[in-house]
């Protein structure tokens, strides 16, 4: 026989929803509820157009960015030309190193489909966050470090397999 535990905190589905998009990503797929709530009120819903600019090389890192619905291209640009690093759908995260104090973009995120959903989570909140949590800290910083070395991987399996000359969009992978 289970026993049900009246002080347990609830959630409402529109809470539910957005925590099953959230654990969905890798950056906060270790997380439980309770610590995914945090993060909850400081999301931030904005709907981008074809071929709009998320933010470029460059620019400051002022906030991470978590797909819902859309395509989003990764480039860098190469002198006078772009060169695509690869794409991301749904349920992906870019902006990654919003999480790093101080830092900057370092390829430009546009949108590739018709229209792209996009989750906004502002740096000084996911600061905030981090200070208070200690624990979601660990979590999220183990799975972006588990990101960033996975990146490097594929990076490096490609170099090796192409002898140096190798297509960029095969480190981020495919759409």
């Amino acid at each position: 026989m289970k026993i049900l535990n009246p002080f347990r905190k609830t959630y409402d589905q529109k809470q539910m929803v957005l925590f099953k998009f959230l654990k969905e990503i890798k950056l906060f797929e270790q997380l439980n509820f309770e610590q995914l709530s945090h993060f909850v009120p400081f999301m931030h819903m904005r709907v981008y157009k074809k071929d709009e600019v998320v933010f470029f090389r460059d620019d400051p890192s002022h906030a991470l960015y978590l797909t819902q619905k859309g395509e989003i291209t990764l480039t860098i640009d190469i002198q006078d030309r772009f060169e695509s690093l690869g794409g991301l759908s749904e349920n992906k995260s870019f902006g990654d190193n919003a999480l790093i104090p101080d830092a900057r973009r370092i390829y430009n995120a546009i949108v590739a489909s018709e229209k792209a959903q996009i989750y906004v989570i502002p740096q000084i909140n996911i600061f905030e966050i981090f200070d208070h949590y200690p624990k979601i800290k660990a979590k999220v910083l183990e799975s972006y470090t588990q990101q960033q070395n996975d990146y490097v991987a594929r990076l490096f399996s490609t170099y090796k397999t192409n002898f140096g000359f190798f297509d960029l969009g095969h480190v981020y992978g495919k759409m």
